[in-house]
């Protein structure tokens, strides 16, 4: 069983939707956590609303080592070790081929892959360091398994991050530190309104005008409790799970898509005995 209470966490993403929720979930829980986000002004009102001497926070954009490296050093500074690490911090991007600029898939491939990238290769040999149990949860999507039109930077940047996960999860298993991936669907966050930040994308408004984002806005409005969500999640890596997901409804969409790869499989294997 993996330790909480008394242990330390870093979390990027803190300052809102399921970050903030599994900050809070995490105190609950007896842990100390280092709160991150990009947003300076939301995390420092969010880190003040708690109101506990378990929280620091530390500025930080994922997207870049350096910034990753500073808050893993005020981490340490702060609360000495750290158990685990949850790389939270995600945007999203809509559009559709020969629509999308290079420096949109750029911007969220730096975000959702490479920042859980550079989170765990600065934090893995301070969690290795002290011979602790230790934890690493990476948040990806239900869009890690099933893919759907209109989000094709998006969907590929949550399947890379289960991708990643799962090759973590062999390769960390014999050095007492366990992996996790978060798989929800629609949870109540801000994440559908990230695309403003983008590069290209984020200099209009046109795709808030757009009937998808209409529905996804709507999803989301409507979607799980965050805090909800977190408290499932808390349960997972406790247990050790590696995939952590949220909704029943999707279980349809997963149970077609391992059809499609069984009758692809098996029909492969029948064209090479020809």
């Amino acid at each position: 069983m993996t330790e909480i209470s008394g242990k330390v966490a870093f979390v990027t993403g803190a300052a809102s939707g399921i970050g903030l929720a599994l900050t809070k979930s995490l105190l609950d829980h007896g842990a100390k956590v280092m709160m991150s986000d990009i947003n300076e002004e939301l995390l420092t009102t969010e880190f003040k609303s708690l109101n506990s001497t378990d929280v620091a926070m530390t500025v930080c954009d994922v997207s870049k080592p350096n910034s990753v490296s500073e808050a893993a050093e005020q981490t340490v500074k702060t609360f000495s070790k750290v158990h685990h690490i949850f790389n939270n911090a995600g945007v999203s991007l809509a559009g559709y081929p020969g629509k999308i600029a290079l420096e949109d898939w750029k911007w969220i491939t730096n975000i959702n892959l490479m920042g859980v990238v550079h989170c765990v290769e600065k934090f893995l040999p301070l969690m290795l360091s002290h011979g602790e149990p230790a934890h690493i949860t990476n948040t990806a999507s239900m869009a890690g398994h099933v893919a759907a039109s209109g989000m094709g930077p998006y969907f590929a940047t949550k399947y890379a991050v289960v991708g990643y996960s799962e090759a973590l999860k062999i390769e960390l298993e014999t050095k007492n530190i366990g992996v996790s991936c978060l798989c929800p669907t629609w949870v109540k966050s801000n994440i559908h309104n990230t695309a403003s930040k983008s590069p290209v994308a984020g200099k209009n408004d046109a795709y808030k005008q757009s009937k998808s984002y209409e529905i996804v806005k709507a999803l989301i409005e409507n979607g799980m409790d965050a805090e909800v969500y977190a408290e499932l999640c808390i349960k997972g890596i406790q247990s050790n799970r590696l995939h952590i997901f949220n909704d029943p409804l999707a279980r349809e969409a997963m149970t077609e898509r391992h059809k499609l790869l069984q009758k692809d499989y098996e029909q492969n294997l029948t064209d090479l005995a020809i």
